[in-house]
């Protein structure tokens, strides 16, 4: 299914599963969507905006305020999108959703979307199985948000178990099929 003409706010937190939402953005924007991507600052420890830049062909947004002091409105992007998907989410990023935490422009959008939420969950296995992160669950479940279920493998930890993110493909065919 095509995505052509749908607008959508792609979030990125800091995860070693960062990288993985380069290859997202590329296989939304190759199906027709307008992707917008706001990084949360530890996500730039793993990938840069550069990269996320040239492969939505947008600039990426980080901050409140752009370099020239200008303010990036996060109830315009939240009013803008058809979709928002945060993926990586990680366990710190979904514990301030399910909170209404706000100290980042990805926090202050997502409370103002009004459209669907999608979230792809990443982090090590005990973090996973926490009881903390099972009521966070819960809870941003409880709000209408949509979670991309988590998937078993070998995790950054060296570990292997529940807990690594989606791969972005299947995160696409959850879009098409959500937007359908």
């Amino acid at each position: 299914m095509s995505l052509a003409g749908k607008k959508i706010i792609l979030g990125v937190t800091g995860s070693i599963a960062a990288y993985k939402s380069a290859i997202l953005v590329r296989l939304l924007v190759k199906a027709g969507a307008e992707v917008k991507v706001i990084m949360t600052s530890s996500a730039e420890d793993f990938i840069t905006p550069l990269t996320l830049s040239v492969l939505s062909k947008n600039p990426v947004i980080s901050q409140l305020q752009n370099d020239t002091g200008i303010w990036n409105n996060h109830v315009d992007l939240g009013l803008w999108a058809d979709l928002m998907i945060i993926a990586p989410a990680s366990a710190n990023t979904m514990a301030k959703m399910a909170n209404g935490q706000c100290d980042n422009m990805l926090l202050a959008t997502y409370l103002s979307a009004k459209c669907p939420v999608l979230f792809a969950p990443a982090m090590d296995l005990d973090m996973w199985k926490h009881p903390s992160t099972k009521r966070n669950l819960a809870l941003l479940a409880s709000y209408g948000n949509h979670l991309i279920p988590v998937e078993n493998g070998e995790l950054a930890s060296g570990l292997s178990g529940d807990g690594r993110m989606a791969e972005p493909e299947t995160i696409a065919d959850q879009v098409r099929a959500f937007l359908k």
